[in-house]
């Protein structure tokens, strides 16, 4: 039956917003799917949801996991975004947003454990796995050095300097002082290129020389240099410009 402002009574509870009751059982069924058949059952934006829940659990979470597919293009691309741009996002909130940095934190957290204490010559696949989840997706250049002992084994993964999209500054003399200060007796360079092509520059084959010509004088190793773009890398070494 219409109502005095014409609308029919089945027209205003198919617009009504969902329940609080509707939104808990959608969310009980994800849960249950994500228990029960894995990750790969859920969607991208359905992950999402779920994530976002734990950090506003009063939110219908779903136009907000939405919204950020709509803008960084994947879940990946959603919990790798910068913070500023996250909150840029309706709805996420610095609640949302540390919830995806969590994450985010995690994930690289469970790479790294994957070549932490292995000999990393031995475990490339792994070692590229990780470096890719660190630096495929950051949107300025980032110098790093893995210092290995004698047995190439990962001692650390320290960032020696972040820079704009297409520079960061690196000096030799640094990245030997640390690695005396690890006791490393070898290296591996890695930094990325943000605009997701990996093929070395120039000034990025000279820095290398710089460096190699800086570790070898104190007996250290230099295995490799590793540009990593936007699924993509780059071997100095295997490209033969070590």
């Amino acid at each position: 039956m219409a109502d005095r402002t014409g609308f029919s009574e089945q027209t205003s509870l198919l617009d009504a917003p969902p329940s609080p009751m509707s939104a808990e059982g959608h969310r009980q069924r994800l849960r249950v799917r994500l228990l029960t058949a894995g990750p790969e059952a859920l969607a991208d934006h359905e992950l999402l949801e779920l994530v976002l829940f734990l950090a506003l659990p009063r939110r219908d979470t779903k136009p907000i996991a939405r919204a950020l597919l709509a803008r960084f293009g994947s879940y990946a691309g959603a919990i790798a975004a910068p913070l500023r741009d996250l909150r840029c996002v309706e709805g996420v909130g610095e609640a949302g947003a540390a919830a995806l940095k969590t994450v985010q934190a995690a994930a690289l957290r469970l790479a790294r454990a994957e070549v932490m204490d292995q000999p990393v010559l031995e475990n490339w696949d792994r070692l590229m796995a990780y470096l890719n989840a660190a630096l495929a997706r950051e949107r300025v250049e980032q110098f790093r050095v893995l210092y290995l002992d004698a047995r190439n084994r990962l001692l650390a993964d320290e960032a020696q300097g972040s820079g704009t999209v297409n520079h960061t500054p690196v000096y030799p003399r640094e990245v030997v002082k640390r690695a005396l200060e690890w006791h490393a007796t070898a290296i591996i360079l890695v930094h990325n290129h943000p605009s997701g092509d990996p093929t070395p520059s120039r000034a990025d084959i000279a820095m290398t020389a710089e460096i190699k010509a800086a570790a070898s004088a104190l007996s250290i190793v230099l295995h490799d240099h590793v540009i990593v773009g936007n699924g993509r890398w780059v071997s100095f070494r295997r490209e033969g410009l070590l």
